[in-house]
């Protein structure tokens, strides 16, 4: 037992995740079906806006909708209540891609180092009896880091998560309450700013596109200061997140020192968490991402930037152009819109089409 290798020491991989692999796909489908059943009990039991309300049917579409972050309805958003907007803005959050991932990281984390220190314990009990030590004593110490390191990213992700939803619900309340036209029209329909802000937000990093208007972004298209606070939502919760995650552990490396950051950094395969990519595949996945942004906008400004259905009216160049950066990133992600897609050219809904 002395030489024995330490790989020899771990739990094999079946047994580092808390449902075996043939599972996951039952356990995912009963976590949402039954956030999904919450939602619609919460829905129906609230009151509407209007008087009358929409039907058990529609409802139910709506939560499920919520919750798998589709942003399908079949209800006008103006329709519900500021509390059964609060509802909705809770379902997309918990049906993010990134609090379930981080809930899937977290069960597995710690079903993991029960069943290695397990094992450690088992092997620790064997070289007691042939006097050895030196090897459980260097799997212990390495264990121990592992788990630390372990458990400090699960925080960052978490931190993350909250961190950037509520510098955008704050960015974007400030917004509104500094901007006159998005007031207004948030006044009009009888939206609450804070609602406004903590939905919108939460929507556009879920990457689902709910917006509590019934005209999604379109009534905020000359507003650029808003398109330019939610497009690093999009990003950052959707395909650029491993990116973002990533800069805040460099972050935090560089400004703490700690070594559990830097074990983090250079073990990212072993951390267990699928969207902590290393530096190289970071970097591809940025110029990915910029390359599609860049020929979407190249060919959506080409072709929509003189477009007679009314999609520009009122707005001067620079609107526009962020108008069409915010589309051509929504086309990927969100599918909040700031025109009627229904008035752009066919060649532009092909290209969304190959892009989603």
């Amino acid at each position: 037992m002395k030489n024995l290798p330490l790989y020899f020491l771990r739990s094999p991989p079946s047994l580092r995740l808390p449902l075996p692999a043939a599972n996951h796909f039952l356990s995912h489908l009963s976590y949402f079906i039954t956030i999904s059943l919450f939602g619609f009990g919460a829905l129906k039991l609230t009151n509407t806006r209007t008087s009358s309300s929409p039907s058990d049917l529609n409802l139910f579409f709506t939560s499920v909708s919520a919750v798998s972050v589709s942003s399908m309805s079949v209800v006008e958003m103006e329709v519900f209540s500021n509390f059964q907007l609060l509802i909705i803005t809770t379902l997309m959050f918990l049906g993010g891609e990134v609090f379930v991932s981080a809930v899937g990281f977290q069960l597995s984390r710690r079903f993991k180092y029960l069943n290695e220190k397990n094992h450690v314990g088992s092997v620790r009990s064997i070289e007691m009896g042939s006097g050895t030590s030196s090897s459980t004593m260097v799997t212990i110490d390495e264990l121990g880091i592992s788990k630390s390191c372990s458990k400090l990213l699960g925080h960052t992700i978490i931190g993350y998560l909250l961190g950037t939803n509520i510098l955008g619900s704050f960015f974007i309340f400030v917004y509104i309450l500094v901007v006159p036209h998005a007031k207004q029209v948030l006044e009009s329909k009888g939206i609450n700013y804070l609602t406004f802000s903590i939905f919108s937000t939460i929507s556009t990093f879920t990457n689902c596109g709910f917006i509590p208007t019934n005209e999604n972004m379109i009534a905020f298209n000359n507003n650029s200061g808003l398109l330019l606070i939610l497009i690093p939502q999009v990003l950052l919760g959707g395909c650029l997140y491993p990116v973002g995650l990533r800069l805040v552990i460099m972050a935090a490396a560089k400004v703490t020192g700690k070594k559990e950051w830097r074990y983090i950094l250079k073990n990212d395969s072993e951390m267990g968490y699928s969207h902590l990519l290393s530096g190289l595949r970071c970097g591809f996945l940025v110029v990915t991402v910029a390359g599609f942004i860049v020929f979407q906008l190249i060919i959506f400004c080409s072709l929509e930037w003189n477009n007679s259905g009314g999609i520009w009216d009122g707005l001067n160049p620079y609107q526009k152009f962020v108008a069409s950066l915010f589309q051509v990133i929504n086309s990927r992600h969100t599918g909040e819109s700031v025109v009627d897609i229904s008035v752009i050219s066919q060649a532009i809904l092909v290209i969304f089409v190959v892009m989603m």
